[in-house]
């Protein structure tokens, strides 16, 4: 079965998404299998990243940033799309070098991640964004 739901950010970042997608879990009938994670978005990404220190979110944010500036960045002038303003080019670079899909086993109606490990929503955008996320167990 595979069901959406949607993720409001509020702006570049990470957003933990682990504890909806477990609780969509715990109503399952499927205890056993591959869960899928997919955003529907060509400008935000996917991550299995540590969840116990925020600092980690913090820099991978300023990473990104860093390695894919603005499109008003003096080193980003080659860039031609920029209808939606200079977050928007390097929104899509970021999200083609990161996944938009995850795999992740599950056993006994539980994701099987590491203790630190947590499913993050990474907004690549500027702006407020809804983001649409689809869910899908096989067994």
């Amino acid at each position: 079965m595979t069901i959406e739901f949607s993720v409001s950010t509020h702006g570049a970042g990470l957003y933990e998404i682990t504890r909806s997608v477990q609780n969509w879990l715990a109503n399952e009938q499927t205890k056993d299998g591959l869960l899928t994670v997919f955003v529907r978005h060509t400008s935000a990404s996917l991550l299995i990243q540590e969840n116990a220190d925020p600092d980690v979110q913090t820099d991978l944010h300023a990473f990104f940033r860093k390695l894919v500036p603005h499109a008003n960045h003096p080193k980003m002038t080659y860039l031609k799309h920029r209808y939606e303003g200079p977050d928007d080019m390097p929104a899509h670079i970021k999200a083609a070098m990161m996944p938009v899909s995850l795999a992740i086993p599950v056993l006994n109606g539980q994701m099987v991640l590491g203790q630190w490990q947590g499913i993050y929503l990474f907004e690549h955008r500027d702006a407020p964004h809804q983001r649409n996320i689809a869910l899908n167990l096989t067994s």
